[in-house]
């Protein structure tokens, strides 16, 4: 006997299938953002809504939808708490009032619980390692005393389908501080103590997303490098694979396509992309997007 499936069920959704790159510096303070396409294709620029910054964070929140947050903002003379919604279409709305989060730069955000996200770390005046829970309305929460080593510049992404890790970062503004610890997320946004360090090469300024439905990939970052790593699906972080692409720093990774993932933007003000197959394969560069080139920009997936 076939199984009753009742008429309004849908089959659960392994991932969003769009994503967006946002705010950023072009030499100067960005709010413009791109949106790309379920088969990896970066549109042309959009009008920046909400308060021009970077070196901020970004998530996927409430399954379908994500969240810049924080930064550092020229016009408003430092550090700031703004978060900015991006809605299942690809909309970013216009700032929310400032959160109970410390205003801070150089966090790492990622998705868990399947429908939350979490910003962590950053640097506040000194080194955090703070926390701040989104709600999957996206509403982010005051800050969690920190867990970990307090770091910036470092990287998150999903895992596990549920899960997530913060990797990698720099304790201070010495690059000698460079790291490779990882931190993981519960599916109920518990952030665990250091892991040992991963077999991955120390640095700052990467980035990361996933891609295979639970896995996910670390990948460049400073010394304008081009290796990556993956993750498995247990949140093992794997040894360095040699790198594919224009090696760079301080650009943006998000999921798209459900299960791929892109790496776009960065250092020496690019627009290259690079594709991640649902193997986790990184391709060589695209042929340069329409989007303005710019670094110390963050990406989400949406929709």
């Amino acid at each position: 006997m076939f199984p009753i499936i009742p008429a309004n069920s849908v089959a659960a959704d392994s991932g969003n299938s769009e994503g967006i790159f946002g705010f950023g510096s072009t030499g100067s303070d960005s709010s413009i953002t791109n949106l790309v396409s379920n088969t990896g294709v970066v549109a042309s620029d959009t009008a920046g809504v909400g308060t021009a910054r970077y070196v901020l964070g970004a998530c996927e929140y409430g399954g379908d939808k994500g969240i810049f947050g924080f930064g550092y903002s020229t016009a408003d003379s430092g550090l700031v708490s703004i978060t900015n919604l991006v809605s299942n279409a690809g909309v970013v709305a216009s700032d929310q009032a400032a959160t109970t989060g410390t205003a801070r730069q150089c966090p790492a955000a990622c998705s868990y619980g399947e429908d939350k996200g979490i910003f962590g770390y950053g640097h506040t005046g000194d080194v955090s390692s703070l926390t701040n829970l989104v709600s999957n309305a996206g509403v982010v929460a005051s800050d969690v005393a920190g867990v970990g080593t307090a770091r910036y510049h470092l990287a998150a992404c999903e895992y596990g389908e549920d899960k997530g890790i913060f990797g990698f970062g720099l304790t201070h503004a010495h690059l000698g501080g460079q790291l490779s610890v990882t931190n993981l997320v519960s599916n109920t946004g518990v952030v665990a103590s250091d892991q040992a360090a991963t077999t991955g090469t120390a640095r700052c300024n990467l980035v990361a997303c996933s891609y295979g439905e639970d896995k996910g990939i670390f990948g460049f970052g400073e010394g304008s490098v081009s290796m990556t790593n993956l993750v498995s699906n247990t949140g093992v972080v794997a040894s360095d694979t040699a790198g594919v692409g224009t090696g760079r720093q301080q650009l943006g990774a998000t999921q798209y396509g459900g299960d791929k993932g892109i790496f776009g933007f960065g250092s020496g003000l690019t627009n290259v992309t690079n594709l991640v197959s649902n193997t986790g394969v990184v391709a060589s560069d695209q042929a340069a997007t329409t989007g303005t080139a710019r670094q110390y920009l963050k990406a989400c997936s949406f929709n």
